[in-house]
């Protein structure tokens, strides 16, 4: 086994960079997400990660679980007759497992193609919230499967479930969605990334957690925000960069709309008067903004944010946003 030895010297003047591989990069739209589908997708969204290893970075990787979440949360509906239902936390562990392993495959191939033997390992990641967050008592994610209106009673009294209307799509259950705070594993991914291994870590936003009086450790039936724990886990392991994936090439105010614009750069200060403005809606960007935004704040150094197929470009300075604090009167 490879023994742990804390680098010092050139390697620790390596560049490190926390990738957040967005829902599409494992599960496209309109396609049925069959495990198949899951490993070419990845395998071809790990492109990125392999152009930024090239090019001697220390890269730990996270990634969304949605369409993961709704799979598994059908399943455990249809199932709940013949063996006991799982919490939402465990549920979110079982798939940090799961997408961790497949995408550690995918990798480790796509390393060993190009003769670079480094070690891939995924770190199942617990993250520490605030129990009284207000999430908590108002639950407003939606999660799992659509119900017609006449079965919203029934499900709300015989399950304990909140379920509220998502607009012009049905009736689903919320969960909370509370802000995270600390990575309960730093050290030991800090330590990982500086022995040169490349971590899979806080998949799906990671496990939410919170600490009782006793020091002890309980988890909270909710889901992270995958974006705004990246950029935690990018603040507690002192990453340089924020490398955001999602669904479009840039960053772009009055999105779809005759006067659109796409922004190559965007400053700190203007990101937050464009997000206070509502430019950036909460169930899209608005939380990569505020990822973006919080990193930076805390101590980052740049975030871009594009698409998976131009991530490459992106890395190249020929695509994507760069949020940073020195673009400022740049667009």
């Amino acid at each position: 086994m490879r023994e742990l030895i804390v680098f010092s010297g050139d390697k620790m003047d390596k560049k490190t960079v926390v990738v957040a591989l967005g829902g599409n990069a494992i599960t496209r739209e309109y396609e049925e997400g069959n495990i198949t589908q899951q490993f070419q997708n990845t395998r071809q969204s790990l492109r990125s990660v392999i152009e930024l290893i090239q090019r001697g970075n220390r890269v730990v990787i996270t990634h969304g679980n949605g369409p993961q979440i709704g799979n598994a949360l059908i399943r455990v509906e249809e199932t709940r007759h013949m063996v006991p239902a799982l919490p939402l936390g465990v549920i979110v562990a079982d798939l940090e497992g799961g997408m961790g392993y497949m995408i550690e495959q995918c990798l480790q191939n796509k390393l060993n193609e190009r003769n670079m033997h480094l070690p891939v390992i995924t770190v199942l990641t617990q993250v520490l919230v605030d129990q009284n967050d207000p999430s908590i008592h108002n639950p407003s994610k939606f999660v799992g499967p659509f119900y017609k209106k006449e079965q919203v009673e029934d499900l709300q009294k015989e399950r304990g479930w909140i379920i509220k209307e998502d607009p012009g799509r049905g009736y689903r259950r919320v969960v909370p969605s509370p802000l995270p705070q600390e990575i309960v594993e730093k050290e030991i991914i800090k330590l990982l990334v500086a022995n040169e291994v490349i971590v899979v870590a806080a998949g799906g936003g990671g496990i939410p957690v919170y600490k009782k009086d006793s020091g002890w450790l309980e988890g909270v039936n909710g889901v992270i925000d995958k974006d705004l724990a990246s950029a935690v886990l990018a603040r507690d392991i002192a990453a340089e960069e924020l490398l955001i994936l999602t669904g479009v090439d840039k960053v772009a105010i009055n999105y779809n709309k005759p006067d659109q614009k796409d922004l190559d750069t965007l400053d700190v200060s203007e990101a937050q008067n464009f997000l206070d403005e509502g430019q950036f809606p909460k169930g899209s960007m608005g939380p990569k903004i505020q990822a973006a935004i919080n990193f930076l704040k805390q101590g980052g150094k740049k975030v871009i944010i594009t698409s998976i197929d131009k991530a490459i470009d992106a890395l190249e300075g020929k695509n994507g946003t760069v949020v940073s604090f020195s673009n400022a009167g740049e667009n």
